[in-house]
C-alpha cells in the first residue's frame, strides 16, 4: 500500500504531472530565478514585475531583496486563489518562499566581483525567463505581475509575456527615481529579454500539463 501511493508521487503522464514533477519543477524555476537576479544586482541593474518592485523597495529602504519580495507579494495572493486556485496558489507560494530564502543566502555561495550592465541585461533575463517558464509549465509563478499575466492570458487569450512586458515598462519607469538612464535602459533591455523568452516559449497549446 504504501509503497503504491509513494509510486503515485513519482508517476507523471502525457497530460499530468506528478507531485515529484511540480516538486522539482519550483525547485529549479527559483534556483534559476535567483541566479538572475544575482546578474542583474551585481550589474546594478533593475526587474520588472514584483521583483521590480522588490528591486525598488530594497535601493530606498535599503531591506534586503529577499524581505521586499516575499512582501510585496502578499497581496496577489488572494488574485492566485480566487482566480487560478488552490493549488496554483500553493505552488506559487512554495516558488516566493524559495526564491527569497535563497537570495537571502546565495551571496554566500556565489560571488560576482563584475557584471557588465549589457550582459548582465542579456544573461539575467534569459535566466529570469528560464526560471519563470519552469514555474508556468508546473502553474505556478513568481507572484504579483506573473499571476496577473497567466490570469489575462487564460481569461483574453492575451501572450503572458506580452502582458507582462506592459507592467514591466511602467515598473522601470519608476525606477529613473533610482537610478541613472544608462542602467535604466539596460534593465529595459532585460525585461525585453525575460518576456520575449516567455512570450515566444509559453503557450497554452502547445503545453498542456497541469
Amino acid at each position: 500500500m504504501a509503497s503504491n501511493a509513494f509510486a503515485g508521487l513519482l508517476n507523471s503522464s502525457s497530460d499530468r504531472h506528478s507531485l515529484f514533477d511540480d516538486a522539482q519543477g519550483i525547485v529549479a524555476g527559483s534556483m534559476l530565478a535567483v541566479l538572475g537576479v544575482t546578474l542583474l544586482s551585481s550589474a546594478g541593474l533593475l526587474a520588472g514585475g514584483t521583483a521590480g518592485l522588490a528591486f525598488l523597495a530594497h535601493y530606498a529602504t535599503g531591506f534586503s531583496f529577499g524581505l521586499c519580495f516575499f512582501v510585496v507579494n502578499l497581496p496577489f495572493y488572494y488574485l492566485a486563489f480566487r482566480r487560478l486556485g488552490l493549488a496554483f496558489t500553493i505552488k506559487t507560494f512554495a516558488a516566493i518562499a524559495l526564491t527569497s530564502v535563497l537570495s537571502e543566502f546565495i551571496s554566500g555561495f556565489v560571488s560576482m566581483a563584475h557584471v557588465d550592465p549589457i550582459a548582465g541585461a542579456l544573461f539575467g533575463g534569459l535566466v529570469i525567463g528560464a526560471g519563470m517558464l519552469a514555474l508556468f509549465r508546473h502553474r505556478a509563478s513568481l507572484g504579483g505581475i506573473g499571476i496577473l499575466a497567466l490570469y489575462i492570458q487564460d481569461r483574453l487569450g492575451w501572450r503572458a509575456g506580452f502582458v507582462q512586458l506592459g507592467f514591466d515598462g511602467i515598473i522601470l519607469a519608476l525606477s529613473f527615481f533610482v537610478a541613472s538612464p544608462f542602467i535604466i535602459a539596460c534593465s529595459v533591455l532585460g525585461a525585453i529579454v525575460l518576456n520575449l523568452t516567455i512570450a515566444i516559449n509559453h503557450r497554452k497549446d502547445r503545453y498542456i500539463a497541469m
